[in-house]
């Protein structure tokens, strides 16, 4: 077989990469119902090399949507439940003496795989959190003095709960500006929680996604091709101009403490690009910025207390902005 070519058939070439990364919706689908929003932020962030941190109650499909999205792209995964006792070594790995070789050896953690989900991430100390701040920054792990590059690509996806804050630990602002996107997973609609209990009533096993249809649609190959015609996709000065003037623009907002920094304004850039590429164009409009600002700055920004205790919200605040700041034409 052809390296360049998938167990699918697919080849490496651009216009095939978009097709099979579009083709990851329906694939899917057959085990995740009415997610779309979340399944096209987690394709972005594989394209722009980030981490995503997933935010909904408990059963809406968290886990499940990170397992179908590695079984359709043929990437490993792993998931890790954090807890208040959790140690870093547990995430990361740790050196183990071998009493036949009279030796220490490295026995590598959870992180060490291609898709990990970091279940309520919030549940556990910062000390635990901090640990996977190297691997998500810098794509590898120090024990010992020893650093130990990460499988590419590599992705976190972090879930926390919204609604129980009792025994959590908030993310730290600088933990939360290395996620490239905060998604929101809603509750499904009435007809789609029909669906899903219908599923299960016709035997759906969630635990078994080869048994639901769900199959390979794409792989590094695509993933590798995609990237490079991303990072190829045009941004006009006006474009940069109009990104930063939004950044900018919440540092000057009176209902935040924190705005967004220019670490977020580069995020921006980078998933507007990945989605102009993904709908079928070559450069970035506009639309493109207003389409992923919400999920690209709302973990990136503080509010007051004050307007908090008014019902104002990140993405209350972030919609104002992006409804005064001038669009280029």
């Amino acid at each position: 077989m052809d390296p360049t070519t998938d167990n699918a058939g697919n080849t490496g070439a651009p216009a095939d990469a978009r097709a099979s990364l579009e083709a990851l919706r329906a694939e899917i689908a057959k085990a995740v119902v009415g997610q779309d929003s979340a399944v096209t932020g987690l394709v972005v962030a594989l394209l722009c090399r980030g981490h995503v941190l997933l935010e909904g109650v408990p059963g809406v499909a968290k886990t499940l949507l990170v397992r179908a999205l590695a079984a359709t792209l043929e990437l490993d995964t792993k998931r890790v439940q954090f807890t208040p006792d959790l140690m870093p070594s547990d995430i990361t790995g740790s050196l183990v003496y071998d009493t036949r070789t009279a030796e220490f050896s490295f026995q590598p953690g959870p992180v060490f795989t291609n898709l990990l989900l970091a279940d309520e991430i919030n549940r556990t100390p910062p000390k635990t959190q901090s640990s996977l701040l190297e691997a998500m920054e810098e794509r590898q792990v120090t024990v010992d003095g020893t650093p130990r590059l990460l499988p590419d690509p590599f992705l976190v996806a972090a879930t926390q709960n919204p609604v129980e804050y009792e025994g959590t630990y908030p993310l730290p602002e600088a933990q939360l500006d290395r996620f490239l996107l905060k998604l929101t997973i809603p509750l499904p609609s009435r007809q789609d929680e029909i669906d899903v209990l219908t599923r299960h009533a016709e035997g759906f096993n969630p635990r078994d996604l080869r048994a639901a249809g769900v199959r390979p649609v794409a792989g590094p190959a695509q993933l590798e091709a995609a990237r490079a015609a991303v990072a190829k996709t045009t941004v006009s000065p006006e474009i940069t101009a109009y990104v930063v003037d939004i950044c900018r623009a919440t540092r000057e907002s009176p209902s935040l403490t924190l705005g967004v920094s220019p670490r977020g304004a580069t995020a921006l850039l980078a998933t507007s690009r990945a989605w102009a590429w993904l709908t079928g164009r070559d450069y970035v409009i506009p639309d493109d910025v207003k389409a992923l600002a919400l999920p690209t700055l709302r973990h990136r920004v503080q509010l007051r207390p004050e307007a908090e205790m008014e019902g104002v919200t990140a993405d209350s605040v972030i919609n104002a902005i992006l409804a005064h700041v001038p669009v280029p034409r």
